[in-house]
């Protein structure tokens, strides 16, 4: 599984690095135009320090948090960091995932970056892309889909929930001082969120 989890998270590193213009063009417009040079910078210190042969999901998880916590820069390097370092805690001991797995992940995930960001659904973060996905994850698992039809379906959610960020008003970090003007432009922090889970399920479409 070692092997495995670290070509998951190479997948994710490789979709925010070559849309590391793209997040630091939507910065530009409501925040410090910085989002993606600083998740950029954070996945590529993750290829370098996270060993790639870990057997335990949980703690590679973990380390994949921690040196987003001390590489990105900004807001987002506390909420990523936490967040990983979070599911981590999901699925301590494991060394391989299930598609139950993924809900514990995402649930933990979103605890921390709610209780590190101070924040809720409907306030123009990436909470409004990865709520939905979770649900409707949920959902569909429940309904009898499978695990390739549930990322599908979460992943159509996040990308609702980046279009759902363009019609609100900003009220958290550096957007929220545009007030009504940040009305009209998505979140930066919800687009890297939804790139993320693309990538895996990407990665997991093999």
């Amino acid at each position: 599984m070692g092997t495995r989890i670290y070509e998951c998270i190479s997948r994710i590193a490789e979709r925010i690095i070559d849309n590391k213009e793209y997040l630091t063009e939507l910065d530009r417009e409501i925040g410090d135009a910085d989002h993606g040079v600083n998740m950029a910078r954070g996945f590529q210190a993750v290829l370098e320090k996270v060993p790639q042969d870990s057997d335990d999901v949980g703690a590679f998880l973990k380390k994949t948090g921690m040196t987003l916590l001390s590489t990105v820069g900004g807001a987002s390097g506390p909420l990523y960091g936490t967040a990983f370092m979070e599911a981590g805690k999901a699925v301590a001991g494991k060394e391989r995932l299930e598609a139950a797995d993924v809900p514990a992940i995402l649930d933990a995930a979103i605890a921390g970056i709610q209780k590190r960001g101070k924040a809720a659904q409907g306030e123009k973060t990436m909470l409004d892309a990865l709520i939905p996905a979770l649900e409707t994850y949920r959902e569909k698992l429940e309904s009898g889909s499978d695990l390739s039809e549930a990322m599908d379906a979460a992943c159509a959610a996040a990308r609702d929930g980046v279009e759902f960020t363009k019609t609100i008003r900003a009220t958290k970090g550096r957007a929220s001082y545009l007030g009504d003007r940040s009305i009209g432009h998505q979140d930066p922090g919800a687009t890297s969120a939804t790139l993320i889970m693309e990538a895996v399920r990407d990665f997991l479409r093999g």
